[in-house]
């Protein structure tokens, strides 16, 4: 072994005197293979907006740099380009040198706009670049967002009443959860963060297995392990959603990840807050994602709060969408309030990152009405007023359902009947999830081993005898 290594250094001190160091690392079986990206027109065909994504960060780079290969002159690392001036042939790709020392600016001169279909009255835009949706599309992605605000306004008040220990809304943000959910297939997996139950109630996910799950009874596909709005459904691609922030987008990566590997013609749809985009995780997954080339598209939805913390302190830059070049990212910003924008923009990315096997960047603004949670009282940080101006005048509902109505595809009897309809279902499954039994204690040790160890059977022997000497201290409808 000693004798194969001195003769290995003999070999490469040989070579650096012939080739130079770049040289021996740029063997053949070093290089990468590098995907060319042809500019897109501004619309498909289909009028698909390609060209609303910006691809500045592939002016000098494509997919990954093109991998340094050796020049035919191998004892120098600097390469004369066409007009005379030098530059470093580096790992990663060809830098040019200046002589002019200048610093990246902190920021750009304006700020990225934001991409929408729809104004505030719902009317259409002068441009066409969007995504056209029958009238079926429209009217299930409406009644699924008027579906979506009575939910969250019944559940919440069921929380106040003591039926429910926890609950947050969706409310300002029904555009990014109906839309986003329209524009993707039921073979793309979807990995939440809290704030999407839209995406679970588009798939298919019932009224009443939502409030088994807030309710936490024995039919809650969760066995009733996880508090109210964790939602989980395998049936509908839709994974756990984790208290913890950010933990989902590594793992979003490496399902993409496997999703390529396995040659599948789908994606992963990851959502995030503003305020989770603050934490290491997001930024691993994103330099993750961009160096596994990973079909996985990250939905932003910066809602301007994380919590009681405003944008202008969490982060300097201009938002989200920005930080998608520093990785190699391609991004765009989009009108949340804006169910059209919303669905186009992550059918065109859905599109880019399945044919391109690319991770994608969408940063979607749309204002939280609500406050965070049940726990909190967002008028301890904020005015009353600008709540008030944000749920009337920028409602996504609401701009929706005029545009709609304007198609001749909905009118106020339809109104009427399916919030009426609406009631009386969210009413019942409550009702149904209460006198439902509860899961037996049983649950609480199962599913984690084949055969359960004898220190859990001890633990579980344990709370049996606890509950059976004071049965006032514990719930009497939980099954001993």
């Amino acid at each position: 072994m000693a004798n194969w290594v001195i003769r290995s250094r003999t070999i490469a001190h040989h070579l650096n005197k012939k080739m130079g160091l770049l040289g021996i690392l740029n063997l053949s079986s070093w290089s990468s293979t590098s995907n060319s990206f042809h500019s897109m027109p501004l619309g498909d065909n289909h009028g698909r907006p390609h060209a609303i994504f910006g691809d500045s960060a592939t002016h000098f780079s494509v997919r990954r740099f093109e991998s340094t290969e050796a020049e035919r002159e191998f004892d120098t690392n600097y390469i004369n380009q066409d007009g005379g001036d030098q530059a470093l042939n580096f790992p990663g790709g060809k830098v040019e040198f200046t002589s002019d020392m200048n610093f990246i600016s902190e920021s750009a001169d304006k700020r990225v706009p934001c991409y929408r279909v729809l104004d505030d009255d719902g009317e259409l835009m002068v441009s066409k670049n969007f995504v056209q949706v029958s009238k079926e599309v429209a009217v299930k992605m409406y009644s699924d967002m008027v579906t979506l605000q009575m939910m969250d306004n019944i559940f919440y008040e069921a929380q106040r009443q003591g039926r429910i220990s926890f609950y947050l809304t969706t409310l300002g943000e029904e555009a990014i959860n109906i839309g986003s959910a329209a524009a993707l297939s039921a073979d793309d997996l979807v990995l939440p963060q809290y704030r999407e139950p839209g995406a679970l109630l588009w798939r298919g996910f019932t009224l009443q297995e939502f409030a088994n799950q807030c309710l936490g009874n024995k039919e809650d596909i969760g066995k009733a392990r996880q508090m109210p709005i964790h939602y989980a459904s395998k049936k509908h691609n839709y994974f756990a959603v984790s208290s913890p922030i950010a933990t989902q987008l590594p793992q979003a990566v490496g399902a993409a990840y496997s999703l390529k590997m396995e040659g599948k013609d789908a994606c992963v749809a990851t959502y995030i807050g503003d305020g989770g985009t603050s934490e290491g995780d997001f930024h691993a997954a994103m330099n993750f994602a961009a160096v596994l080339e990973a079909p996985v598209i990250f939905i932003c939805r910066n809602n301007g709060w994380a919590i009681s913390t405003p944008i202008e302190e969490q982060f300097r830059s201009d938002g989200i969408v920005v930080r998608g070049r520093a990785y190699g990212i391609r991004s765009i910003r989009v009108d949340g309030s804006d169910a059209l924008a919303v669905l186009s923009a992550i059918r065109t990315a859905r599109e880019m990152a399945i044919s391109e096997q690319r991770p994608i960047l969408v940063e979607a603004l749309a204002y939280r009405v609500g406050h965070h949670s049940t726990s909190d009282d967002s008028t301890k940080y904020r005015s009353v007023n600008e709540i008030e101006y944000w749920k009337t005048a920028r409602n996504p509902v609401n701009r929706f359902r005029k545009w709609i109505e304007r198609n001749g595809w909905w009118s106020d009897k339809d109104e009427t009947e399916h919030r009426s309809s609406v009631k009386k279902q969210l009413l019942q499954a409550i009702q149904i999830a209460e006198k439902t039994e509860k899961p037996s204690i049983e649950g609480l040790f199962s599913d984690v081993y084949d055969h359960l160890p004898s220190n859990l059977q001890e633990q579980e022997e344990q709370l049996r005898e606890t509950i059976r000497r004071h049965p006032r201290d514990y719930p009497s409808d939980v099954p001993v």
